[in-house]
């Protein structure tokens, strides 16, 4: 029997219509737009300035603490200015604005497409490596790597779980990497093994993705320690607590992060990154991306430069269809709407939904019936209906007893309500409240 996490979860329609389209390289734009905050943690600092000239890997601005990464350059050109921009969460932020001219890569990255298996670099060298090419969490979080694999002292880590689920419907990238960078992939873990100096590695797949799964297998044999694991279908098998809980039946404490049991879970995106990173010397600049919806007349993986405006993925993907109602950076579960199509693209940009507008219509919201549908498929096992409740009557008292900081933001209860009640949203809100009042109390 296949494994999967031990509480909630549900199965939307996987709708995945770009699997299997090759990932194709986008044409750079004619301009690109880089925020400077496209992780978590402190924004990172300019260090060019208006007139500057920069080629592909230039580092643009420069990490502040631990919990921040570098930004490079995704072209070459010239710096017309940095401004304030519209971004995804739909607030302006401070971005960098490159007017393209030709394509000049610096010279320390290695373009060849030879694979590079030997793996010269020490553990302190892979972290510092990564830290300094700004290597994040793909999968959408944008976590910073090097902070993961900065192992606390008093914690070990004797396993490493590589998240290739990709459990979002209709997102592929993830996908098609592993049908076409395998051996990178491998690599790359080996890679995280030896930064995390562990010797045992699962790469964990869901099932519906069997193309992929047969191929790592025929693969990871030439690789010691890395261990390919079949899933059940189950959204959010993604999250790091239930990826965990599925591949190695360990339960992380509320609160904590998975190093409390001793393993590091980093994204299949991210691997790929990082090969590229420690073999081949090249800073993060561009990810795939996936571009598709029910009446997109071509859905595809694309690879696109940071600061891409959407529209240009868009464009490539044949077009806006008539019938938009919404367009949503990420998958329909976790992913948000994007109030324009300027907006570009970031290291956290896994996928453009284009959603017809008869589906984009909320339906009217009713009255909890108290069916106990959103208890039921909460993977952290929360009471959502009652978070909503205490969220929107500010009783962040009671939210914060109710461990509404554990939500993973899922969706899973917003989707099954019967009665169309926006939980998600409310318990959000209350999130984001019972943050500040957390961090007030350090201060």
């Amino acid at each position: 029997m296949l494994k999967t996490f031990s509480l909630g979860g549900i199965h939307p329609p996987e709708n995945k219509f770009s699997a299997g389209k090759k990932i194709e390289v986008l044409p750079v734009p004619a301009q690109v737009a880089v925020p400077i905050a496209q992780h978590i943690g402190a924004p990172a600092i300019p260090v060019v300035a208006k007139g500057d000239v920069v080629k592909v890997g230039t580092l643009l601005a420069k990490s502040v603490g631990f919990v921040s990464t570098n930004i490079h350059s995704p072209v070459s050109g010239s710096l017309l200015k940095i401004d304030d921009v519209l971004d995804s969460s739909g607030y302006r932020k401070s971005t960098i604005i490159i007017k393209v001219e030709g394509d000049e890569w610096e010279e320390s990255i290695d373009r060849s497409t030879q694979l590079k298996k030997e793996i010269t670099a020490s553990s302190e060298e892979i972290i510092k490596t990564i830290a300094n090419a700004g290597i994040v969490g793909l999968g959408g979080a944008t976590f910073p790597s090097h902070v993961k694999l900065s192992v606390p002292p008093g914690k070990t880590c004797d396993i490493l779980i590589i998240n290739a689920v990709e459990c979002e419907p209709y997102l592929t990238a993830d996908h098609q990497l592993m049908l076409e960078k395998g051996h990178e992939i491998m690599v790359g873990t080996q890679i995280f093994m030896k930064a995390l100096k562990v010797d045992k590695a699962i790469i964990a797949i869901e099932n519906n993705k069997q193309d992929a799964i047969k191929h790592l297998q025929s693969l990871s044999s030439a690789y010691p320690g890395i261990s390919i694991e079949p899933l059940k279908v189950q959204y959010p098998q993604g999250g790091e607590k239930q990826l965990i809980d599925a591949c190695i039946k360990r339960q992380i404490p509320s609160g904590k992060l998975p190093i409390e049991v001793g393993t590091v879970v980093q994204n299949v995106g991210t691997t790929v990154a990082v090969y590229e990173a420690v073999q081949k010397n090249k800073p993060l600049f561009e990810r795939v991306v996936t571009v598709t919806g029910k009446s997109m007349t071509k859905p595809s993986n694309f690879l696109a430069r940071i600061g891409t405006p959407i529209s240009s993925l868009i464009e490539a993907a044949g077009g806006l269809p008539e019938d938009t109602g919404k367009i949503v950076g990420g998958g329909p579960m976790m992913g948000k709407a994007l109030v324009n199509t300027d907006i570009p693209i970031t290291k956290g940009s896994s996928g453009i939904l284009i959603i017809k507008n008869e589906e984009s219509k909320r339906k009217p919201v009713q009255n909890c019936i108290r069916c106990g549908k959103c208890i039921t498929v909460c993977p952290m096992g929360l009471e959502p209906y009652l978070l909503m409740t205490v969220s929107d009557k500010a009783m962040y008292d009671i939210a914060e007893e109710r461990r509404i900081m554990d939500c993973i933001e899922c969706g899973s209860c917003s989707y099954t309500c019967p009665s169309s009640r926006p939980l998600l949203d409310y318990i959000r809100l209350g999130k984001g409240k019972v943050g500040q009042i957390m961090r007030s109390r350090t201060k």
